[in-house]
C-alpha cells in the first residue's frame, strides 16, 4: 500500500535525522538522492515527518508506526488521504476540533500528555497559557504578508484576481496558507513583505505616543542584529527618514539584505559584519544613536510550530547560553544610545529568562526606563509568539 510505504520512508528519514541541520534540508538531501519519489510522494512523506516532530515529548511507549499514525490524527482536521491507514473507530472520532481528538486518544489509554509537547512549562514568560502554547505546535502557522504603504488596494485586488485564498487580518496584514506560491503574483519587498503577524505587531512599539523623538527629522538608527532586514523594512515604513546602520555576525546576510533593501527602495544604509558579543562596530565612533533595534539571537522557542524538530533537539541549557549572549549584546550596544534615545529589545522566544529577565538586567545595569513591554502571543492566531520591550535612556 502506497501510504504504508510513506510511513516506512518517513521512519527512515526520522531515524537518520540528527538535528545538525534544519529538517527541511535533511528532507531535500534525501529526495535529491532518491529520484523515485515524485512531487506528491515528497509532499506526503514530508508531512508525516513534520507531524511526528509536532508531538514533541508528549507520547511514550508506542511503536514508531503508532506514533506516526497518532501524529497524523492529531495534526490534521480531517482524515483525507490518510483514511486508508486507520480503522473505522478512529475515523468516526476524527473531529475537526483537536480537543475532541485528544479526548478520544486518552480514552484509548494512550500515554499522551498535551503539555509535554512543550515540556518546559516552568520556563515560559508571564501570561503565556502553557497548554494552549503546547497544542499550537500541532498546527502549521499561516504565511503572513505585510502590505507596504501605498499598495493596500492593488495587492488585495491582485490576490482576488488570481484566485488565491487569503484572510484580511487588518488593512495591511494578510494571512495565507503556508506554502502559498506568490511568484509572479506580487512583488516581494516592494509591494509586500513576508513577515509573521507578531513581527508586524512590533510596529506598535514605534509610535509617536511612545517614542518622543522628532518624527519630522532624520533618525540615526542602528539595527544591530539585522539578519535579512525584516525589522529594518518595518521601521522604514513606520518612519522613513533614517540614517541606517546595520550589523550582523554573518557576512552572508549582506547577500540577502542588499537585494531586499534595493527592492524596498531603501538607499541610506551602511552594513558591517561584527560579533556584538565580542566587539563594537567601527561606525560606533560616529556618535550616539537615536534608536537601536536589538532583535537578538535567541532559542526561537516562539517559532517552533514552524520548525517542530526543535522540540526534540532543544536542551534547557541552551536558554542560559542564549541569555548570556543577549546580555553581552545589549551591554555592548546601549553605550551607543543617545540620552533620550530608545532601545527596542526583541526576541522570538517564549522563555522568561530571555525576555523579562533580560529587561530586568537592562534596567538594573543601565540608565534606561521601561516604556512598554509585551508578550505577543501567537498560539491562538496560527502565528509566532514574540516578545518586545521599549526602553528609553534617561539622565540620572
Amino acid at each position: 500500500m502506497r501510504f504504508l510505504s510513506y510511513l516506512n520512508t518517513a521512519t527512515l528519514l526520522i531515524n537518520t535525522y540528527d538535528g545538525s541541520m534544519p529538517l527541511v534540508h535533511h528532507l531535500k538531501h534525501y529526495f535529491s538522492q532518491y529520484k523515485k519519489h515524485g512531487s506528491k510522494d515528497r509532499k506526503f512523506i514530508s508531512h508525516i515527518c513534520y507531524c511526528y516532530y509536532r508531538l514533541g515529548h508528549s507520547v511514550n511507549g508506542l511503536t514508531m508506526e503508532e506514533k506516526l499514525k497518532l501524529a497524523l490524527f492529531l495534526c490534521n482536521d480531517e482524515a483525507g488521504h490518510w483514511a486508508v491507514l486507520f480503522d473505522g473507530t478512529w475515523l468516526n472520532n476524527w473531529s475537526r476540533d483537536v480537543d475532541g481528538r485528544i479526548v478520544f486518544i486518552q480514552q484509548q489509554a494512550m500515554d499522551f500528555v498535551p503539555e509535554k509537547i512543550f515540556p518546559w512549562q516552568d520556563e515560559l514568560s508571564a501570561g503565556i497559557d502553557g497548554k494552549q502554547f503546547s497544542l499550537s505546535h500541532l498546527i502549521q502557522p499561516f504565511l503572513f504578508l505585510r502590505i507596504r504603504p501605498g499598495h493596500e488596494q492593488t495587492v488585495v485586488q491582485r490576490l482576488r484576481d488570481t484566485g488565491l485564498s487569503f484572510q484580511k487580518i487588518t488593512s495591511t496584514t494578510l494571512a495565507l496558507a503556508n506554502g502559498t506560491k506568490l511568484d509572479g503574483v506580487l512583488e516581494i519587498n516592494r509591494e509586500v513583505v513576508v513577515q509573521d503577524l507578531n513581527s508586524q505587531a512590533i510596529a506598535g512599539f514605534i509610535t509617536p505616543a511612545l517614542v518622543e523623538l522628532d518624527w519630522q527629522s532624520t533618525w540615526k538608527l542602528w539595527d544591530c542584529c539585522t539578519a535579512s532586514g525584516g525589522k529594518t523594512l518595518l521601521l522604514h515604513d513606520v518612519h522613513p527618514k533614517n540614517e541606517l546602520f546595520l550589523t550582523d555576525v554573518r557576512e552572508s546576510m549582506l547577500h540577502q539584505l542588499k537585494p531586499r533593501l534595493d527592492a524596498a527602495n531603501i538607499r541610506n544604509w551602511k552594513f558591517e559584519v561584527v560579533d556584538l558579543v565580542q566587539e563594537k562596530p567601527a561606525f560606533d565612533k560616529t556618535g550616539g544613536f537615536d534608536f537601536i533595534i536589538a532583535d537578538v539571537p535567541c532559542t526561537g522557542s516562539g517559532t517552533w510550530s514552524r520548525t517542530p524538530e526543535q522540540l526534540q533537539s532543544f536542551t534547557p541549557n541552551m536558554i542560559e547560553e542564549y541569555t548570556a549572549k543577549q546580555k553581552e549584546i545589549v551591554s555592548n550596544v546601549i553605550p551607543s544610545l543617545k540620552t533620550n534615545g530608545y532601545l527596542l529589545y526583541i526576541t522570538c522566544s517564549a522563555f522568561k529568562k530571555e525576555n523579562e529577565e533580560v529587561v530586568e538586567f537592562i534596567k538594573g545595569n543601565f540608565q534606561l526606563e521601561l516604556i512598554k513591554m509585551e508578550n505577543l502571543k501567537g498560539y491562538d492566531k496560527k502565528a509566532d509568539t514574540m516578545f518586545g520591550a521599549l526602553l528609553k535612556k534617561v539622565t540620572v
